[in-house]
């Protein structure tokens, strides 16, 4: 569910929500803060959150910081967290409601650094709030919906959602009501994006997108159930979530 097995061009396929939001990213970095062209610099500063613009009006700083990164090591942490933990949800939802979850997530993150924070100039920018608002869904599923994610990515969810409090409440230059209302937005929104989802399925996505393939068509699911649950497959996904993580904090560290 979390261990990405495609090539680079079926991820790009199977997932293209999450590409694009990755697109988005870097190339917002790459014109503003690496060419830095003047179009590229006003536009991210037209769209950094900053409280007191939106208090007089400017009230598309609510969702244009979900898309903009304080710099490479930025945009790099929140796509790597996007790229490990959208697709699966992605295949979950459907295009459609995957972007409604993710806006409003990210929304939610948002208004509530707008009404919680006193700082009337206090700024900020980023995906955090909306791929929070992701574990939130996840955390939802493993509380009520525990038909959609098995026991083994459940404990990896539990993890995540564990060392991401932790990392936000420990770590300088987190905007940390961005994180929670994100986390709450992702997890209020859970029970109406979920009504008639499925879980996860690389099989499935395969064949979806494989109908001109005859042998991807008559491929076997139980093949990939041996891969991911046979011997000490509990453990293994254990043993990758805790290796995810080491590396998501070799990152922030780095980072910030």
């Amino acid at each position: 569910m979390f261990l990405r097995t495609e090539s680079f061009k079926e991820f790009l396929r199977f997932y293209p929500v999450v590409s694009a939001l990755v697109g988005i990213h870097f190339a917002l970095w790459l014109l503003a803060d690496f060419l830095q062209l003047g179009f590229a610099v006003d536009l991210k500063q037209w769209g950094i959150g900053v409280n007191v613009l939106v208090l007089n009006g400017e009230y598309w700083r609510l969702i244009t910081p979900i898309f903009l990164h304080a710099g490479f090591m930025h945009a790099v942490f929140n796509s790597f967290s996007l790229v490990l933990f959208g697709p699966a949800l992605e295949q979950m939802l459907g295009r459609v409601r995957f972007i409604v979850m993710y806006l409003a997530a990210g929304i939610a993150g948002n208004i509530g650094t707008f009404i919680v924070n006193p700082d009337a100039y206090y700024a900020h920018l980023g995906a955090s709030g909306a791929i929070f608002g992701i574990f939130g869904v996840y955390l939802f599923m493993v509380l009520f919906r525990k038909h959609l994610i098995d026991q083994a990515n459940a404990q990896i969810i539990i993890v995540i959602f564990a060392l991401g409090l932790f990392m936000t409440f420990t770590r300088p230059n987190i905007n940390v009501l961005g994180h929670l209302f994100g986390l709450i937005g992702g997890f209020a929104i859970a029970p109406a994006i979920l009504k008639n989802a499925r879980p996860f399925s690389l099989w499935q996505v395969r064949t979806r997108h494989s109908n001109r393939d005859s042998d991807e068509i008559s491929f076997n699911p139980n093949r990939w159930k041996k891969r991911r649950f046979g011997r000490g497959g509990i453990g293994k996904y254990v043993l990758w979530g805790i290796i995810i993580f080491l590396a998501l904090f070799a990152l922030v560290n780095r980072s910030l």
